[in-house]
């Protein structure tokens, strides 16, 4: 009979053990994807971040090289300028006053038509950091967490129009503050329990 009450401890003790072993070997799994899961998604955030914050350096250098009042200025000076010279030169080479205003209408021209291609070009300048968010707000955009993706796709549209810049940062305080709730450490059910806040 002591036999077999200690046959019968053993093999509790022993399925007690395995059940503890494998409940352990689940947590420490769960915990480790779930770090992962914090760590990818830190990564997938910072890279949105970086690419946001390109392409307002883009915007504005594109706004200080080509869209300021002193540059349309230099733009409408500079077209004056070069009316006047054709003009000029076709008076010299013996035009009408009506042959010498075509010409200098063309040199304008020119020059302006050099002006707005030299500006669409840096304008296509911005294209390729836009396309840098959109690549690095897919993968939020996927994510399980549904603020995160949310807030993604906000920041993404406020990306489209990268002038409105209030609009821009509200959606990238929102991106952050849904990333920081994303990632903030989780609590385990005792520590909930216990009322303890997170580290």
């Amino acid at each position: 009979m002591d036999k077999l009450i200690e046959l019968a401890s053993t093999i509790v003790s022993g399925a007690f053990i395995a059940v503890l072993a494998t409940w352990l070997t689940n947590r420490s799994r769960n915990r480790q994807e779930q770090q992962a899961e914090i760590g990818a998604l830190r990564v997938q955030a910072d890279a949105m971040m970086v690419a946001v914050a390109e392409l307002q350096g883009a915007a504005a250098a594109n706004r200080l090289l080509w869209e300021g009042p002193a540059e349309r200025a230099r733009s409408f000076l500079l077209a004056v300028l070069a009316f006047a010279g054709g003009a000029a030169r076709a008076r010299i080479a013996g035009g009408t006053d009506n042959l010498s205003g075509l010409v200098g209408l063309g040199q304008a021209a020119e020059l302006l038509s050099w002006d707005r291609r030299a500006t669409k070009q840096t304008v296509a300048a911005v294209r390729e950091p836009l396309a840098r968010a959109a690549a690095a707000a897919a993968p939020l955009m996927r994510y399980p967490d549904p603020a995160v993706a949310a807030t993604t796709e906000q920041l993404l549209g406020a990306c489209g129009d990268v002038e409105n810049t209030a609009q821009l940062k509200a959606a990238l305080e929102a991106f952050g503050q849904a990333v920081r709730a994303a990632t903030a450490p989780r609590l385990s059910w005792w520590a909930r329990r216990r009322g303890v806040p997170a580290e």
